[in-house]
């Protein structure tokens, strides 16, 4: 069985930042496509981050240049760095996890596999 639990959210300033991890049981991300996702108040779901076994990343606009994905394959853990962070990034943020590489990552029904979630609250 497939476990995703994050942690590292929390209450941050604006123009603060914040670490989330996602540790994974049961399945290694060295074989996956980890994803990061948010869902704020009042809005859909949306992509955030994601990183393939092959290293390939990829970054929601708003947050390229703002936000590092990265992966511990030893840890079996995958990493969200948020820096500058804004009001607009306040979320809770998802942990995701797939086995295909062909299907788009930035598409939150290709995953399999979800974490239950870490709030975030950037104050301004």
């Amino acid at each position: 069985q497939v476990r995703l639990v994050e942690s590292g959210g929390g209450l941050v300033q604006a123009g603060g930042s914040l670490r989330l991890s996602c540790a994974a049981s049961g399945r290694t991300f060295s074989s996956s496509v980890a994803g990061w996702f948010r869902l704020a108040p009042g809005k859909e779901r949306e992509f955030v981050a994601a990183i393939a076994w092959t290293d390939n990343i990829d970054y929601e606009h708003s947050v390229k240049g703002r936000f590092t994905i990265s992966r511990d394959n030893a840890k079996n853990t995958v990493y969200l760095q948020m820096n500058s962070l804004k009001p607009e990034d306040t979320a809770v943020y998802y942990c995701a996890a797939k086995g295909s590489l062909s299907s788009p990552v930035a598409v939150a029904s290709n995953y399999a596999y979800w974490g239950q979630g870490t709030q975030v609250t950037v104050s301004s």
